[in-house]
Protein backbone atom coordinates (compact mmCIF):
# COMPACT_ATOMS: atom_id res chain seq x y z
CA UNK A 1 0.00 0.00 0.00
CA UNK A 2 1.39 3.35 -0.97
CA UNK A 3 2.15 5.95 2.22
CA UNK A 4 -0.40 9.07 2.30
CA UNK A 5 0.31 11.89 0.52
CA UNK A 6 2.49 14.31 2.38
CA UNK A 7 -0.28 16.89 2.70
CA UNK A 8 -2.73 14.28 4.00
CA UNK A 9 -0.35 13.33 6.96
CA UNK A 10 0.38 16.79 7.91
CA UNK A 11 -3.20 17.73 7.86
CA UNK A 12 -3.64 14.75 10.44
CA UNK A 13 -0.62 15.64 12.37
CA UNK A 14 -2.39 19.35 12.79
CA UNK A 15 -5.66 17.51 13.48
CA UNK A 16 -4.12 15.41 16.54
CA UNK A 17 -2.63 18.46 17.76
CA UNK A 18 -5.53 20.60 17.70
CA UNK A 19 -8.05 17.78 18.52
CA UNK A 20 -5.69 16.42 22.07
CA UNK A 21 -5.93 19.43 23.79
CA UNK A 22 -9.37 20.20 23.05
CA UNK A 23 -10.28 16.76 24.48
CA UNK A 24 -8.28 17.59 27.54
CA UNK A 25 -10.55 21.03 27.99
CA UNK A 26 -13.26 19.19 27.90
CA UNK A 27 -12.78 16.48 30.08
CA UNK A 28 -11.44 18.94 32.61
CA UNK A 29 -14.68 21.45 31.98
CA UNK A 30 -17.28 18.30 32.70
CA UNK A 31 -15.56 16.66 35.43
CA UNK A 32 -12.69 19.00 36.87
CA UNK A 33 -13.22 22.83 36.99
CA UNK A 34 -16.01 25.28 35.82
CA UNK A 35 -16.38 28.97 35.92
CA UNK A 36 -18.69 30.82 37.79
CA UNK A 37 -19.62 34.56 37.93
CA UNK A 38 -20.90 35.64 41.27
CA UNK A 39 -24.47 37.74 40.63
CA UNK A 40 -25.34 39.03 43.74
CA UNK A 41 -23.96 40.06 47.02
CA UNK A 42 -24.79 37.24 49.28
CA UNK A 43 -21.17 36.12 49.98
CA UNK A 44 -19.97 39.93 50.50
CA UNK A 45 -16.94 40.96 51.04
CA UNK A 46 -15.53 37.34 50.42
CA UNK A 47 -16.78 37.66 47.31
CA UNK A 48 -18.10 40.70 45.42
CA UNK A 49 -20.45 41.13 42.12
CA UNK A 50 -18.62 40.67 39.36
CA UNK A 51 -16.11 38.16 40.59
CA UNK A 52 -15.23 35.56 38.46
CA UNK A 53 -14.48 31.88 40.05
CA UNK A 54 -13.29 28.50 39.46
CA UNK A 55 -14.72 25.82 40.85
CA UNK A 56 -13.66 21.87 41.69
CA UNK A 57 -15.65 19.77 40.80
CA UNK A 58 -14.10 16.57 41.11
CA UNK A 59 -12.98 17.42 45.26
CA UNK A 60 -16.57 16.07 46.59
CA UNK A 61 -16.46 12.90 43.80
CA UNK A 62 -17.54 9.77 45.42
CA UNK A 63 -14.84 6.70 44.24
CA UNK A 64 -15.73 4.61 41.09
CA UNK A 65 -18.31 2.28 42.18
CA UNK A 66 -17.22 -1.23 42.50
CA UNK A 67 -13.60 -0.15 42.22
CA UNK A 68 -13.17 2.19 45.13
CA UNK A 69 -10.53 4.31 43.92
CA UNK A 70 -10.94 8.22 42.80
CA UNK A 71 -9.74 9.37 39.48
CA UNK A 72 -8.44 12.74 41.59
CA UNK A 73 -7.55 13.71 45.14
CA UNK A 74 -11.34 13.48 47.01
CA UNK A 75 -12.44 14.61 50.69
CA UNK A 76 -16.14 15.22 52.12
CA UNK A 77 -16.92 18.89 52.45
CA UNK A 78 -15.51 20.67 55.41
CA UNK A 79 -16.78 23.17 58.01
CA UNK A 80 -16.17 27.13 56.19
CA UNK A 81 -16.14 25.60 52.65
CA UNK A 82 -17.17 28.07 50.13
CA UNK A 83 -19.61 25.55 47.70
CA UNK A 84 -21.31 26.05 44.73
CA UNK A 85 -24.70 23.90 44.35
CA UNK A 86 -28.32 23.32 42.69
CA UNK A 87 -30.53 25.50 44.37
CA UNK A 88 -32.63 23.36 46.67
CA UNK A 89 -36.17 25.12 45.63
CA UNK A 90 -35.30 25.40 41.90
CA UNK A 91 -32.43 22.71 41.01
CA UNK A 92 -31.93 25.07 37.32
CA UNK A 93 -30.06 27.43 39.36
CA UNK A 94 -26.62 27.48 40.77
CA UNK A 95 -25.93 29.07 44.76
CA UNK A 96 -22.96 29.83 46.53
CA UNK A 97 -22.60 29.49 50.33
CA UNK A 98 -20.46 28.57 52.94
CA UNK A 99 -20.44 25.52 54.64
CA UNK A 100 -21.44 26.12 58.39
CA UNK A 101 -22.95 23.05 60.21
CA UNK A 102 -22.17 19.40 58.85
CA UNK A 103 -24.29 16.27 59.01
CA UNK A 104 -25.40 15.26 62.69
CA UNK A 105 -24.59 18.45 64.28
CA UNK A 106 -27.10 20.62 65.68
CA UNK A 107 -26.93 24.53 64.68
CA UNK A 108 -28.41 27.19 66.52
CA UNK A 109 -28.02 30.41 64.43
CA UNK A 110 -29.09 33.65 67.20
CA UNK A 111 -28.16 36.79 65.38
CA UNK A 112 -25.17 37.62 64.93
CA UNK A 113 -23.99 34.67 66.80
CA UNK A 114 -23.64 30.78 65.60
CA UNK A 115 -23.66 28.04 67.79
CA UNK A 116 -22.41 24.39 66.51
CA UNK A 117 -23.60 21.93 69.18
CA UNK A 118 -23.65 24.44 71.75
CA UNK A 119 -20.03 25.93 70.66
CA UNK A 120 -19.71 29.23 69.64
CA UNK A 121 -18.23 29.56 66.29
CA UNK A 122 -15.80 32.13 65.24
CA UNK A 123 -16.25 33.49 61.92
CA UNK A 124 -14.05 36.28 60.70
CA UNK A 125 -15.49 36.08 57.13
CA UNK A 126 -19.19 37.25 58.37
CA UNK A 127 -20.88 40.02 57.76
CA UNK A 128 -23.65 41.62 59.51
CA UNK A 129 -25.53 44.68 59.14
CA UNK A 130 -27.12 46.50 62.59
CA UNK A 131 -29.98 47.90 61.09
CA UNK A 132 -30.65 45.20 58.44
CA UNK A 133 -31.09 42.16 61.27
CA UNK A 134 -32.07 39.06 59.67
CA UNK A 135 -34.28 37.66 62.02
CA UNK A 136 -34.53 34.16 60.92
CA UNK A 137 -33.08 32.31 63.90
CA UNK A 138 -32.69 28.55 63.65
CA UNK A 139 -32.24 25.99 66.05
CA UNK A 140 -32.29 22.77 64.48
CA UNK A 141 -30.45 19.31 64.36
CA UNK A 142 -29.11 18.24 60.89
CA UNK A 143 -29.59 15.10 58.68
CA UNK A 144 -26.82 12.69 57.63
CA UNK A 145 -25.33 13.67 54.28
CA UNK A 146 -26.27 17.31 54.37
CA UNK A 147 -24.74 20.60 55.16
CA UNK A 148 -26.35 23.71 56.56
CA UNK A 149 -25.05 26.48 54.31
CA UNK A 150 -24.83 30.20 54.96
CA UNK A 151 -23.78 33.37 53.30
CA UNK A 152 -21.05 35.13 54.35
CA UNK A 153 -23.17 38.28 54.23
CA UNK A 154 -25.69 37.49 56.80
CA UNK A 155 -28.53 39.66 57.21
CA UNK A 156 -29.06 39.61 52.61
CA UNK A 157 -28.51 36.05 52.05
CA UNK A 158 -31.00 33.12 51.07
CA UNK A 159 -29.71 30.52 52.79
CA UNK A 160 -30.20 27.24 54.99
CA UNK A 161 -32.36 29.49 57.27
CA UNK A 162 -35.49 29.98 54.56
CA UNK A 163 -35.04 26.25 52.77
CA UNK A 164 -33.49 23.33 54.69
CA UNK A 165 -30.20 21.51 54.67
CA UNK A 166 -28.27 21.20 51.49
CA UNK A 167 -28.52 17.41 50.14
CA UNK A 168 -25.41 16.08 49.10
CA UNK A 169 -26.67 15.10 46.14
CA UNK A 170 -27.28 18.67 44.85
CA UNK A 171 -23.34 19.68 45.54
CA UNK A 172 -21.57 21.20 42.14
CA UNK A 173 -17.92 21.57 43.60
CA UNK A 174 -15.76 23.89 45.85
CA UNK A 175 -15.07 27.34 44.92
CA UNK A 176 -11.14 27.57 45.32
CA UNK A 177 -9.71 31.20 43.36
CA UNK A 178 -11.26 34.17 41.81
CA UNK A 179 -9.79 34.26 38.09
CA UNK A 180 -11.14 37.69 36.89
CA UNK A 181 -13.18 40.32 38.73
CA UNK A 182 -15.05 43.26 37.30
CA UNK A 183 -16.62 46.35 38.55
CA UNK A 184 -19.63 46.97 37.50
CA UNK A 185 -20.37 50.38 39.70
CA UNK A 186 -17.36 52.09 37.64
CA UNK A 187 -17.64 52.89 33.57
CA UNK A 188 -16.90 50.28 30.97
CA UNK A 189 -16.98 52.51 27.81
CA UNK A 190 -14.72 49.98 26.37
CA UNK A 191 -17.09 47.51 26.01
CA UNK A 192 -19.98 49.82 24.99
CA UNK A 193 -18.16 52.70 23.30
CA UNK A 194 -16.23 50.78 20.90
CA UNK A 195 -12.21 51.32 20.59
CA UNK A 196 -11.69 54.90 21.51
CA UNK A 197 -8.24 55.66 23.93
CA UNK A 198 -11.04 56.52 26.73
CA UNK A 199 -13.36 53.60 26.47
CA UNK A 200 -10.23 51.28 26.83
CA UNK A 201 -9.15 53.46 30.16
CA UNK A 202 -12.95 53.22 31.58
CA UNK A 203 -12.32 49.49 30.94
CA UNK A 204 -8.86 49.14 32.13
CA UNK A 205 -10.39 51.05 35.47
CA UNK A 206 -13.23 48.35 35.82
CA UNK A 207 -10.90 45.74 36.56
CA UNK A 208 -10.17 44.68 40.40
CA UNK A 209 -6.88 44.27 39.60
CA UNK A 210 -5.94 42.97 43.34
CA UNK A 211 -8.63 40.13 43.76
CA UNK A 212 -7.15 38.59 40.35
CA UNK A 213 -5.98 34.96 41.37
CA UNK A 214 -6.89 35.26 44.87
CA UNK A 215 -7.61 32.46 46.50
CA UNK A 216 -10.78 31.85 48.34
CA UNK A 217 -10.70 30.91 52.21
Amino acid sequence: MDPPPPWKSAFRENLESLLFPLILVLIARTFVFQAFKIPSESMRETLLVGDHILVNKSIYLDPIPFLGISLFPTRRPQRKDIMVFKYPVDPTKDFIKRVIGLGGETIQVRWPSVFIDGQHLVEPYAVYTPDEKNSNEVTTPIPPATYFMMGDNRDHSLDSRFWHPLSQRLIKGKAFVIYFSWDYGKPSGGLAEGRSKRGYLDAFAAIRWSRLFSLLH
